[in-house]
């Protein structure tokens, strides 16, 4: 049994239900694995009050100092975050957040044998900055911006590669995001890649027809779910509808394009086949996986989009950009067609490959299956376990890369 201190800003709060809900999935299935306990800390920025002026910020001034959430205790301490600057300077603020917190844990007896910290940028910097006072070797998991992105400006870079070449070992999810970590400079004997899985208790096939009819379904129907920005393209889906006539379109998420989304709605004429549902719970998105025909991804950036593993176990395949990790999850005509233009007429000519050549809903889910969390938690806590001990990580076969 080993104690795992994971640190990370990418973890479910109240304010965010959904936030980091991967890096929780994930700590959820170690766990049950018997071999592990573990205390989170999860910092967010510090806001003084709630505001309607500073609504991305604000909605933290309500997040718990300290809450439980499926058994175990998550802490969220508060770091300064400078608007324009904040790029260059929050990992040290976040650092020291979380050196207070571990500071606050000792004190109350608190010990630990492994820091586990997700995303490389500010996260992984943070840790390695205050390693020597932490005391124990940490593991950084790399998700996708944080190696895809943030590394084109050069002092992000450096201190990525610095933090990386301190870590006892790095975690990818992918095997792209392994290859662009070595292009960059990174040791590749420390890089180990350990996909995400899916829940396939959750994400099942469940009563279609009962589906549809809960969510108004009558045509064939698209979905394109995750936060309403830029990245996520959900403005090319909405285009993809004009090569569509016959075809409806529900979008699950919320954030700052709603409001253009919606008026990109209306000039295009398809508010009576266009149906935004919000922001929706896991099982509800089971549900609504269920309800359509087709999972769309247009994403510009994604490390491993875990909604496209979701969909699929709901047995619902989908069309997707060949991004990034994307062309690893999507690699046989049983889970969907992959696009190169990130366009609607692109989306829109991948819907209608896929549509002519549908799989039946059993063969997408028997696709799925093959990525349950199984084999990924016995690697990682072989990985975790290694470290503890002092040894050097072994690579472990057909998982690592």
């Amino acid at each position: 049994m080993f104690r795992l201190l994971l640190v990370t800003t990418l973890y479910p709060n109240p304010a965010q239900p959904r936030h980091g809900i991967f890096v929780e999935t994930r700590l959820r299935h170690l766990l049950a694995a018997g071999d592990s306990e573990a205390t989170v800390i999860a910092p967010v920025p510090w806001f003084p009050f709630r505001s309607k002026a500073f609504p991305q910020y604000s909605q933290y001034a309500d997040v718990p100092r300290t809450e439980t959430r499926n058994g175990v205790v998550v802490l969220h301490p508060r770091y300064l975050v400078i608007p324009r600057v904040g790029m260059l300077l929050t990992p040290f603020f976040l650092a020291l957040s979380v050196l207070l917190a571990v500071t606050r844990l000792r004190r109350s007896g608190f010990s630990y044998d492994l820091v586990d910290a997700h995303y490389y940028y500010p996260d992984g910097v943070a840790v390695a900055l205050i390693s020597r006072l932490l005391g124990k070797p940490f593991l950084v998991t790399a998700r996708g911006t944080d190696i895809n992105l943030i590394p084109e400006k050069t002092l992000p870079r450096k201190l990525i590669l610095w933090a990386a070449n301190k870590a006892a070992a790095s975690i990818t999810v992918c095997k792209a995001l392994k290859d662009r970590m070595v292009e960059l400079g990174a040791a590749p004997e420390k890089i180990h890649v350990l996909r995400n899985g899916v829940d396939l208790q959750l994400f099942r096939p469940l009563d279609r027809e009962a589906c549809r009819r809960q969510y108004g379904v009558e045509r064939t129907t698209l979905v394109s779910v995750g936060h309403l920005i830029e990245r996520k393209g959900h403005n090319h889906v909405i285009d993809a509808l004009q090569y569509l006539p016959e075809v409806d379109l529900l979008i699950a998420g919320d954030g700052e394009e709603e409001h253009a989304l919606r008026e990109q709605v209306k000039r295009l004429g398809f508010v009576d086949r266009v149906t935004f549902l919000g922001a929706v719970s896991q099982s509800e998105l089971a549900e609504i996986y269920n309800a359509v025909d087709i999972m769309v991804l247009a994403s510009s950036r994604e490390g491993w989009a875990n909604v496209l593993l979701e969909s699929m176990a709901c047995g619902t395949p989908v069309v997707a950009t060949r991004i990034w990790g994307t062309p690893e999850v999507v690699a046989r005509p049983a889970a969907g067609v992959l696009v190169s233009d990130r366009s609607g007429k692109g989306l829109a000519e991948g819907v209608t490959q896929l549509l002519m050549n549908l799989p039946t809903n059993a063969e997408t889910r028997c696709y799925a299956e093959q990525f349950s969390w199984d084999e990924t938690v016995a690697a990682l806590g072989a990985l975790m376990k290694d470290v503890v001990v002092g040894n050097q990580p072994e690579k472990i076969q057909g998982v690592s890369g």
